[in-house]
């Protein structure tokens, strides 16, 4: 029988499968002008080995009982029937207070608006124990979610609903873009897009004569069909390039000082630091030249040709993840503000553009299906990328915000929906840590190296196992994801699994409301429903709805929100800083006294610098091949690296000195720990940068040991584990500094796809 083709999405895009012949089989979306190759991850992934097939315990745990363990990730595993791990870890939860439970879901497993794993996670914790200790903010955007709204108010509002893809194609002059925008990273977004529009837009842009100016150390972070000039600097300089451009022109009377007076709070105050008036150093192109690497005749020219064109400064996320991250967020509004172009169609400042697909976009004009989490009944967090702060000092004070709060004791860790192995820092710390807790609970589909670090495992169903509904807010197709293959081995649902789980703790319609996966599905559908009927659209129910397959919603004007209506009008939309205006000295921040944060954008020269011990800068990035480390054994992903490890690149000087050819593999160390890769050579990176993205799932030569050799690539193991600034405490993990040398030894296996004993 022909079995015919079913929409799904991911957050990579929409696109049709069917399961035939016991093969998946997977096509991308004929309306997608772009579509992208990580959808061959599935096909491989459904079945793979490294599935867990049924509920799996850790043998210290079953045999010891709860506790701190340092055998958590070197230890094996029993197999236990649902009823028992499920009693087991009812019990363990009864224990324990909601306090002492940290859940720690990052929300991208499953595209769907009802099996999203982080949503069930919380409504679970919520409704079943009482609540959680939470995280907040995000490992991508954790220093400028906290310096945006000190500064320009509403994060959304800058990143989402400000200067858009078509703004760009039909008005930019100049895209100055500070850490590019690779298309690698616009491919995803959470829920999906059913159109990738961001190549398109850049070359309609180009072609009507807007210029790209890309600054930073590798040329491949924007397309080559843009011929973007190149402005290599050393990484993590970006602040200091922006003053000089801003330092020239007002040398040359170039800034809009009009601008400056009406919409924005505090130049004066930054003036004097940029001439040098408060600490006797003028951030001026001579100086910076000696920071960043770039002849100050280059700077000043960048600078004179910013001027009179409509421009738009983008700041990649990749900047802020990194020491004092706040500052290029910060000073590349203060650039815009300088240029005059803030609230322009296709000029100003679009923070993160490109960094995401649903940045750059326009708004749904209906609410989407969401699934409520219910109330917290904890009032503790953590910044997300603080959580082996937290588990290794417990009751310790840190700075947050302007606040001094204190780590909270952690007995329980429980995860759905994220691999922490993959997106935290200095992974050797990172294992330390975990070992610290009672119990370590995770849903996952395979033996990732947080499962592996887990005392108990449930097995949980892949995309392609259930119903749901695929979409988000910036995008008007709205998919129904239908089943394709039946569940793997023993998996169930997170749904389900909580379901049960809620039973045994007495909160079983608190937390299902009686509902069915179906219902809730026609449940959560209805608020869209809603929407349509209230603008008099046609409004499926939602079984013409499934039969259909899809449905396109209405969308909001391309209108430049609520930054174009600033401009506009100041005094009749302010933005929600404590000024109403752009903030470029904030006395808000000034007032926490924070010394690695001050009142105003500043160059606070990095700790982690090259050295005779680590000569290299690496810059450890988002991948091509997968999101983050997703289906890292799907093929696509596979298929990419070379004898089974993620490849490095390097520039041609760099391997000469060292005596490295293309294809050798390599071990990159330093203080924290070492990897194994295999090294591409290329001269679109800068020379004394490497490269190495992440996500190679980390696969320990000898678990035994404290700091073992990851022969799979994972960056992760050479990058610090500190917080951007104590204003933010975001994650540094995009840069470091490393030492370079050939592998000479027996090449280890890879067997981080294996399951574990």
């Amino acid at each position: 029988m022909n079995v015919p083709f079913k929409p799904h999405a991911a957050h990579w895009g929409t696109f049709s499968a069917r399961w035939q012949d016991g093969k998946l089989e997977v096509r991308n979306f004929a309306g997608d002008p772009d579509p992208n190759g990580i959808v061959e991850n599935f096909p491989a992934a459904l079945r793979h080995r490294a599935r867990i097939a049924q509920p799996m315990v850790r043998r210290g745990w079953l045999e010891g009982g709860a506790g701190p363990d340092a055998r958590r990730g070197r230890d094996g595993f029993v197999a236990v029937g649902w009823d028992e791990v499920l009693d087991r870890l009812g019990d363990e939860l009864r224990r324990l207070r909601p306090e002492q439970v940290f859940g720690g879901s990052y929300g991208w497993a499953s595209a769907g608006r009802f099996h999203h794993a982080q949503s069930q996670l919380h409504r679970f914790l919520n409704t079943a124990i009482g609540g959680y200790v939470r995280s907040i903010n995000s490992y991508s955007a954790g220093a400028s979610a906290v310096i945006v709204p000190h500064v320009l108010g509403d994060y959304s509002d800058l990143t989402m609903h400000n200067v858009t893809w078509e703004q760009i194609a039909e008005h930019s002059d100049i895209v100055l873009a500070f850490g590019g925008m690779a298309l690698k990273n616009s491919m995803i977004a959470g829920g999906g897009v059913s159109a990738h529009v961001e190549r398109g837009a850049m070359d309609r842009a180009v072609a009507r004569g807007c210029q790209f100016v890309l600054v930073g150390p590798q040329r491949s972070d924007l397309q080559d069909s843009v011929h973007a000039d190149w402005v290599s600097n050393i990484p993590g300089t970006d602040t200091a390039l922006m003053m000089a451009l801003v330092h020239t022109l007002v040398a040359e009377n170039l800034h809009d000082r009009d601008f400056l007076a009406r919409y924005t709070e505090g130049w004066p105050i930054f003036e004097d630091y940029l001439r040098g008036v408060t600490d006797g150093q003028p951030k001026d192109a001579a100086w910076a030249a000696k920071i960043t690497d770039i002849p100050a005749d280059d700077i000043i020219a960048l600078a004179q040709r910013l001027h009179g064109k409509r421009c738009v400064v983008v700041v990649a996320h990749a900047l802020q993840r990194a020491e004092h991250g706040e500052q290029p967020v910060w000073m590349g509004a203060v650039l815009a503000a300088a240029l005059g172009q803030i609230g322009l169609p296709g000029g100003g400042y679009a923070y993160g553009l490109g960094a995401i697909a649903y940045y750059g976009r326009r708004q749904n004009a209906v609410p989407m299906p969401t699934l409520g989490q219910g109330r917290n009944g904890v009032g503790d967090y953590i910044p997300v990328a603080r959580i082996a702060d937290m588990l290794l000092n417990p009751g310790t004070p840190y700075r947050y915000n302007g606040e001094t709060r204190s780590y909270p004791e952690i007995k329980l860790i429980y995860w759905a929906g994220g691999n922490p192995f993959h997106h935290h820092q200095d992974l050797n710390r990172l294992r330390r840590a975990v070992a610290q807790v009672d119990t370590f609970v995770v849903h996952e589909l395979a033996w990732t190296a947080t499962a592996r670090h887990a005392d108990i495992v449930l097995p949980c169903t892949m995309t392609f196992e259930r119903e749901d509904i695929g979409g988000n807010p910036q995008d008007p197709l709205l998919v129904a994801m239908h089943q394709i293959a039946e569940p793997y081995g023993e998996a169930r649902d997170d749904y389900a699994i909580f379901c049960d789980l809620a039973e045994r703790l007495g909160k079983r319609d608190a937390f299902s409301e009686g509902r069915t996966p179906r219902e809730w599905l026609e449940h959560l559908y209805e608020r869209t429903r809603d929407g349509l009927i209230k603008q008099d659209l046609t409004a499926p129910t939602f079984s013409e709805f499934w039969e259909a397959e899809s449905l396109v919603l209405p969308q909001k004007p391309d209108d430049g929100g609520k930054l174009r209506r600033f401009r506009e009008d100041p005094a009749g939309y302010p933005l929600t800083t404590p000024s109403g205006r752009l903030e470029i000295y904030s006395a808000t921040v000034a007032s926490f006294n924070e010394a690695d944060c001050p009142g105003h954008p500043a160059w606070l020269p990095p700790a982690d610098v090259p050295s005779a011990e680590a000569p290299l800068f690496l810059v450890a990035n988002q991948p091509a091949t997968r999101l983050h480390s997703q289906l890292d054994f799907g093929g696509h992903s596979d298929g990419a690296k070379r004898r089974g490890r993620e490849v490095a690149s390097m520039h041609p000087d760099d391997a000469a000195a060292r005596g490295l050819a293309d294809g050798d593999i390599i071990r990159l160390f330093n203080a924290r720990g070492a990897c194994l890769a295999s090294l591409r050579i290329t001269d679109g990176i800068r020379a004394g940068v490497m490269q190495i993205p992440t996500g190679a799932w980390y696969d320990p030569q000898d678990p035994e040991e404290d700091m073992p050799l990851c022969v799979h690539g994972n960056p992760n193991v050479l990058t610090r584990d500190v917080g951007s600034s104590s204003l933010a405490q975001g994650c540094t993990g995009q840069l470091t500094t490393v030492q370079v040398e050939k592998f000479t030894g027996n090449l280890p296996p890879i067997r981080a796809f294996d399951p574990p004993s």
